[in-house]
């Protein structure tokens, strides 16, 4: 076979992926992996789990310090990792640390999932697989679920949902499905959008690409600006964070303003880091901003 055609570009985006006219995907980021462990510093543990032997959606679960024998039921908390839809997992050291730090000072039960993505798997396939996998954790309401920490440990009565980026994204069309199509046994509270990557007016290589079946711009699952349905999100409060030197600051602001004036019930409010640039708090999280943005968030899930 020749190597210069092996080699030859189809598609690139960087810093994300560059697609080969052979099919291959490389990676340019976000591919780097550590395994699941007891913190040493906060006490959290994790381990990992399949959730579909058959399309490999799995997740990272966490379980803050607990009391030994403590019966007590925790809030549970289901993240959903960022990296433009195509990068990144829950096993990624920036998200494994961020969630020990969030999990220990939220004091929550965690679920942060792992759902096959772009471009090998084109959205909407990463929505799917979250709703698998939440369908996974909320089997557990009853105490007989296959997982014993969610047995023992997570309320199902205060569930919150959080992602940044692309993660907030998903977070936020689940939390909208379950405003729509339902959802019993189960209480979600709220959710936390930390930077969250909505589009917006200006036409996107990118997104056309991963998402070759969206409508564009009336397509709620990524321009929830226009959904009709938006005023039937399935919580009660969402906490938005947006940083001011993100690109995507204004996507985060346009959501905060549309979702108050759509008549949903519920409250929102948004938090700008100032003088910080998208996922700040994954790259540099000994910083106060970062610390103070983690505060917030663990705040938020312990908030009536």
């Amino acid at each position: 076979m020749d190597s210069t055609n092996t080699n030859e570009v189809a598609h690139d985006f960087p810093p994300f992926i560059r697609v080969y006219k052979d099919g291959r995907v490389e990676r340019l980021l976000g591919t780097e992996t550590i395994p699941p462990s007891t913190d040493p510093i906060t006490g959290v543990q994790s381990k990992d789990i399949t959730i579909s032997k058959e399309t490999g959606v799995s997740a990272r679960i966490y379980l803050p310090k607990i009391t030994t024998n403590s019966t007590q039921k925790l809030p549970l908390l289901i993240y959903i990792h960022g990296g433009a839809f195509c990068i990144e997992s829950p096993f990624s050291p920036h998200y494994h640390n961020h969630l020990n730090l969030l999990v220990s000072q939220a004091n929550v039960v965690t679920v942060s999932i792992h759902y096959r993505r772009a471009p090998e798997h084109p959205l909407p396939i990463a929505y799917d697989d979250t709703w698998e996998a939440m369908q996974w954790a909320f089997s557990h309401t009853n105490s007989d679920g296959p997982e014993a920490w969610l047995n023992e440990h997570a309320d199902f009565d205060r569930v919150f949902l959080a992602g940044d980026s692309a993660g907030a994204t998903i977070a936020h069309n689940m939390v909208r499905r379950v405003g729509v199509d339902g959802l019993e046994g189960v209480k979600i509270v709220g959710i936390i959008l930390v930077h969250p990557y909505f589009g917006n007016n200006e036409p996107s290589k990118f997104l056309d690409f991963i998402f070759p079946t969206s409508t564009g711009p009336d397509d709620h699952r990524i321009y929830p600006a226009g959904d009709s349905e938006l005023s039937r999100l399935g919580c009660t409060k969402v906490l938005v964070f947006v940083a001011e030197k993100d690109g995507l600051n204004d996507r985060g602001k346009s959501y905060h303003e549309v979702l108050k004036k759509s008549g949903w019930g519920g409250t929102v409010e948004i938090v700008e880091t100032e003088g910080e640039g998208h996922v700040f708090h994954l790259f540099n999280p000994n910083c106060d901003k970062a610390d103070d943005l983690v505060k917030r968030m663990a705040s938020f899930t312990k908030e009536n």
